[in-house]
């Protein structure tokens, strides 16, 4: 260990732990094809999995492709997610994704990041994220949970999330990267929290700089 944060082979012993110890589920979203998981993506920025999939598992039975949405209408499609966080921006951006895609790619939602990127409400989290899930890239997509939970235990000192997403992509040996966005979320939610963690009981609580300073 040193000030500067954890050496890597302390990175390492905490991989291990967290794999061993993980439920081996690699989203909890809820999607039948590329397009579905794109906009279950988009629309989990800020809100939790299950509360996603309580409004999708409606949608999804008749929004398939990004005409559905246009058909639907933008004024309909926000009715029809209004029950998540920040709705209005997210109907707007996944209405505007969806012409794109329509006018653009086909209607075939692009697997390069430079072109995910550039579609509205799409930023590197929600392209890493769906690069990781469908194409089993070694990406490594940073939102709330990562950010917080690498920062804390002193295997990143970012001040935002693209710092993050550097600092792990330099420290995370590949064979591990995939699995980053899935580990810290789960870490994150059942000890790791925000404002209260739970560390007593916490696998990694040996490694963790906060509780060794």
């Amino acid at each position: 260990m040193n000030n500067e944060g954890l050496d890597q082979k302390a990175i390492l012993k905490i991989l291990k732990i967290l794999c061993k110890n993980h439920n081996n589920i690699s989203t909890e979203l809820i999607y039948n094809n590329q397009f579905q998981l794109l906009i279950a993506i988009m629309l989990s920025a800020q809100s939790t999995d299950k509360g996603v999939n309580n409004v999708t598992i409606e949608l999804f039975k008749f929004v398939k492709t990004p005409e559905d949405i246009i058909k639907l209408g933008l004024r309909k499609f926000k009715s029809k997610i209004k029950k998540i966080g920040l709705y209005n921006s997210k109907a707007s951006n996944i209405f505007k994704t969806s012409n794109i895609l329509k006018n653009e790619f086909f209607s075939k939602v692009p697997n390069d990041f430079g072109k995910l990127i550039n579609l509205p409400g799409v930023g590197r989290k929600t392209a890493n994220v769906y690069l990781n899930l469908l194409f089993d890239e070694p990406r490594i997509g940073v939102d709330t949970h990562v950010f917080r939970v690498s920062n804390r235990i002193g295997l990143t000192q970012a001040k935002n999330t693209f710092q993050s997403e550097k600092q792990l992509d330099e420290r995370i040996p590949q064979r591990y990267k995939k699995l980053i966005n899935s580990l810290f979320i789960e870490l994150g939610r059942q000890y790791c929290k925000s404002r209260k963690p739970i560390c007593e009981t916490c696998n990694i609580k040996r490694y963790c700089m906060k509780l060794i300073n």
